[in-house]
Formats: structure tokens, C-alpha cells, sequence
């Protein structure tokens, strides 16, 4: 059974339009990877999904309920959760502190789940978050974002700019949190969205252009950016 069901999803931005037509589904612990240049309308896509931009027309249904009209904060409440690009923090806080904010959102104050996907950040937890690397705050953000056991997870280009290392392991990461929620990705990536990625999305001009299972290579990809 599908877990998210996008049908006919057309938005914009003023009389500017940045999608037609868009059809996909998101299966429960599914890896979802959606793959094209700057400016195709992912970030949109991801935007119209979480509640902070309203489709033109279209559906957008999870786990049976229409998520149009719900504020995001609804949304996430209902279990699914956007992790921006931006990699913003609340820089003023403590690791400690951000969590802390994510647990009386979700009333989840169990981290172990975090730490252990993340056990960087218990040594971190007195650091004020602004001077974390781009790494650790998006740890920290992931980490944040899986308390109260979401059912999806919206991630936006969340390698960019990171090191090899990190990268790696935040592909492991992904791999285990689809055991228990299904992922939606945005990422430029390519061997990366092919190792962990159960369906891929080309989105080109904002219209998906292909969709992707089953040995996917970079090849097949690259072919439709």
C-alpha cells in the first residue's frame, strides 16, 4: 500500500509555473530519490509536500488523509518531516538544546535512536550549534528530525557540501532508518542515490521525465538530466 500518493500536483510561484502534472508514490520504507539540474522543481516538489507552498491543483494524500490545506506543523505533527538544504540550526543553542526543542515538539525524549545513528553528536551536546561543520549540522537536523518515529522523512540535498566521510556514512544511515520510515531525497548525488534508493524520479523543466526501479545505474540517471 502506497504510504504518500501524488496525482496531478501543479504549482507555482505567482503566474510563474515550476510543476505539471506530477505523478508518484512513496511505499512505506521505501527510499524515494528525486534526481535533476538546479531550478527543475524539486525543492518545490518537497516544499508542496510539506505544507509550506500550496499546490495549484492536484493531490497530495498520506496514509489515506489529503495533506492539502494542513499547516506544516500539522503535518509534521502527523508524521512526516522536512529537513531543509539550507542546513540551518538554532545557532545560539546547544546541541543539548536543539534536541531538547525537538523532544517537546514530538514529547519523544528518548535519543538513543539519534545517538546511535550519530554517536558524534554525544560528545557535542554542551557545543553551541553555530559552531558545528556542515557535517555535524546535518546530523544534528536528521537527528532532530526522527524523534517522534516519523513515517516519512523529506530530505533536500543533504550531502551538499560535505566531506567523503560523512557522506558515507549518512548513506548507511539512510539505509537504516528505512527499516523503520520511508525516505523521500532530493540529491545531486548520483552514486549515491543509486546505492540506497529504491525508486528514482528524473524531474526535468518541472515534469518528471522517467521514473526509475531496479538496478538503477548512474548511466540510466544521467541519461535524463
Amino acid at each position: 500500500m502506497s504510504l504518500l500518493t501524488i496525482k496531478g500536483l501543479t504549482a507555482a510561484y505567482g503566474e510563474a509555473k515550476v510543476l505539471f502534472d506530477i505523478d508518484m508514490s512513496v511505499a512505506a520504507g521505501q527510499i524515494v530519490s528525486c534526481v535533476g539540474r538546479n531550478g527543475a522543481g524539486k525543492t518545490t516538489l518537497l516544499k508542496n509536500i510539506a505544507g509550506f507552498l500550496t499546490p495549484t491543483s492536484g493531490s497530495v494524500v498520506a496514509d489515506g488523509r489529503s495533506l492539502l490545506g494542513m499547516m506544516p506543523y500539522d503535518i509534521a505533527k502527523f508524521g512526516i518531516k522536512y529537513i531543509p538544504q539550507d542546513k540551518k540550526v538554532f545557532q545560539d543553542l546547544t546541541v543539548r538544546e536543539n534536541l531538547e526543542l525537538g523532544s517537546y515538539a514530538t514529547k519523544d525524549y528518548d535519543w538513543e535512536q539519534t545517538l546511535s545513528y550519530f554517536p558524534k553528536l554525544k560528545v557535542l551536546m554542551e557545543r553551541k550549534a553555530g559552531y558545528l561543520s556542515g557535517g555535524e549540522r546535518q546530523m544534528l537536523m536528521i537527528g532532530r528530525a526522527i524523534l517522534g518515529s516519523p513515517k516519512l522523512l523529506l530530505i533536500d540535498e543533504p550531502t551538499e557540501g560535505l566531506a567523503p566521510g560523512i557522506v558515507t556514512q549518512l548513506r548507511e544511515v539512510f539505509k537504516e532508518l528505512s527499516r523503520k520510515t520511508a525516505l523521500v531525497i532530493v540529491e545531486q548525488n548520483l552514486p549515491l542515490v543509486c546505492a540506497i534508493s529504491d525508486k528514482v524520479y528524473a524531474i526535468r523543466d518541472g515534469r518528471i521525465v522517467a521514473e526509475l526501479v531496479d538496478a538503477i545505474s548512474v548511466d540510466m540517471c544521467e541519461g535524463y538530466l
